[in-house]
């Protein structure tokens, strides 16, 4: 016997308007592959009920009679149900305090949880995810944040006229607009005194790539970073450029006691390692973060790093750090808290350690927006559900019964389930410390 299917209404916050499937993707679930399907109704969701009601699903609030429910970010604890099949963005892999009290209570009610984070091919390559819109919309917001912090400080430039992800009717519209922005900069550049325009690039995934696609479409030229020390000096570089340079592992740490980097020590003792972005975050005007950490692991930027930038200049050339994969007091230590869509930024005080929400004042604007992807719904859900849509028969087809071993899931679902039945499974047994 096939589960119901449920699919949950998000209630994060207001901005959250994603879903885990579109109207479409439920279409082919109900003509295709015969399966029931229920939608909560949500007057946040970028797609409309009666979408949902036209393509077969039945739409109500009441989610008890579905065996599997899907959803995007965390659930309130209270919302929770006995003896369910979960599968959403728990962010409890890395031991994440502030979710742990739900883990517990999935645990106390029996429930089985699959994490999209960690569906992943043979190779360890994600299969389902948001990254590259996170990426997208951390550019935009990013380039917002630098133009504005600009015009602060007294310089109009084109990027001035960067809105932020969310203000944009869809992703091609951005990226259009910002392409027209770069060709004002490419015919009349940056104020003296504001050039070159160095943006550095940290990480190699979906996340980073989705950045640098949206970058792109600015006049620009990649360098490498030992040529970020003398671009200031060089007086036949083009002034109406912006300067990309993307940071290798090499590049942004090295190892304590000095002899450089070593990829396989590193993965196995990264407390042996440090930043190596110190004689680097000179020269660099933005910094987009795209890496992917972990507790234990060196930070990328460090607080003393930047107080040292500012103790020795009143304005340091560092004006931006899009923070996409947000990690609080993670990679970037002086991202000091998250914010959402509808106040995306803060300035990291050096004096005071605080974040003071806008783009005034002494320190760099951090951009720190925790869900980023929800800034492009319907592009963002179109693409996850693309990749979501294969797992979901046999999600239905599944017998939740038997032991883990039995369940009979694609191994990249399998491997994925966090808890079976209210245990943690093999693989996740080390989040018992954290609970």
């Amino acid at each position: 016997m096939l589960s119901t299917i449920g699919i949950r209404a998000e209630d994060k916050n207001q901005w959250e308007r994603r879903a885990p499937l579109t109207p479409d993707h439920v279409r082919e679930l109900v003509e295709y592959h015969n399966l029931s399907v229920v939608v909560q109704p949500s007057h946040l969701r970028v797609f409309p009920d009666r979408d949902y009601a036209e393509v077969g699903a039945v739409m109500n609030p009441d989610l008890s009679r579905c065996e599997v429910i899907l959803g995007v970010k965390e659930i309130p604890t209270e919302l929770l149900a006995e003896e369910r099949r979960y599968v959403y963005f728990s962010h409890t892999i890395k031991g994440q305090a502030g979710n742990m009290p739900m883990l517990r209570r999935l645990m106390e009610l029996g429930c089985t949880l699959i994490d999209y984070e960690v569906v992943r091919d043979h190779k360890g390559r994600r299969l389902i995810f948001f990254g590259r819109h996170a990426g997208y919309a951390g550019m935009i917001d990013s380039l917002w944040a630098l133009g504005q912090r600009l015009l602060w400080e007294g310089f109009r430039t084109p990027l001035a006229e960067v809105r932020l992800a969310h203000q944009y009717s869809s992703l091609d519209e951005a990226t259009s607009h910002i392409a027209r922005l770069g060709d004002r900069i490419r015919h009349s550049g940056m104020p003296t005194g504001r050039r070159p325009l160095v943006v550095a690039f940290t990480g190699s995934g979906n996340v980073t790539q989705g950045a640098m696609e949206v970058f792109d479409r600015l006049p620009m030229v990649e360098i490498d970073a030992d040529e970020l020390l003398h671009l200031d000096e060089d007086r036949d570089r083009s002034r109406n450029l912006i300067f990309k340079v993307v940071l290798s592992r090499d590049q942004r740490f090295e190892r304590v006691s000095g002899g450089g980097f070593d990829a396989d020590e590193y993965d196995r003792h990264p407390d042996r390692y440090r930043s190596a972005l110190t004689p680097l975050l000179p020269h660099i005007s933005m910094l987009i973060n795209g890496l992917y950490w972990a507790p234990g692991f060196p930070a990328l930027v460090t607080r003393e790093q930047v107080r040292e930038l500012w103790a020795e200049e009143e304005q340091p050339k560092l004006r931006v750090i899009g923070d996409i994969t947000c990690d609080v007091e993670g990679s970037i230590e002086i991202n000091v808290r998250a914010t959402d869509p509808g106040d995306p930024v803060y300035v990291w005080d050096p004096a005071s350690g605080q974040g003071r929400s806008g783009v005034e004042g002494r320190g760099p604007v951090v951009m720190a927006v925790d869900n980023l992807p929800c800034e492009l719904p319907v592009e963002a859900s179109e693409h996850f559900g693309d990749s979501l849509l294969r797992f979901v028969p046999p999600l239905a087809r599944c017998d939740w019964r038997a032991p883990l071993d039995a369940l009979g899931l694609p191994p990249a679902l399998h491997d994925a389930i966090i808890l079976h039945q209210g245990r943690l499974t093999p693989d996740f047994e080390y989040l018992q410390e954290y609970l």
